[in-house]
């Protein structure tokens, strides 16, 4: 697993129980997934097609450094799939984990379209 991107969790980012947001984190995770499909296949025009169980392991506070990791797992004639883990930076202890996450290249009729990479 690498990891790509790091997050301070600040104020807008809690739930009512001052941890971090489930929703926002998996926003990020959504976002961070999809430019990492964008280089795989050098596109833009990928969207999220599906994402597995989502295991929440523990919780992030306000103040925590976060980092979300990626890994490659399969090409697809159209997709590519990924899984996702998100650790705290310091702890290193596991918040959340996704073991797939898949992205479909689609064409300017938004429907899927082979991307072309086959390994």
């Amino acid at each position: 697993m690498k990891y790509y991107t790091r997050k301070l969790i600040k104020p807008g980012d809690l739930n009512a129980n001052d941890t971090l947001f489930g929703g926002m984190l998996l926003k990020w995770i959504d976002e961070e997934a999809g430019i990492y499909a964008m280089t795989k296949i050098q596109s833009k025009t990928v969207v999220t097609k599906y994402m597995s169980e989502i295991d929440f392991v523990s919780s992030a506070k306000q103040g925590d450094v976060i980092e979300i990791g990626l890994e490659f797992s399969h090409f697809g004639r159209t997709s590519m799939t990924f899984a996702c883990e998100v650790r705290n930076i310091f702890s290193k202890s596991v918040i959340i984990r996704v073991d797939k996450i898949v992205f479909v290249n689609i064409g300017e009729d938004g429907n899927p379209q082979p991307h072309g990479i086959t390994a």
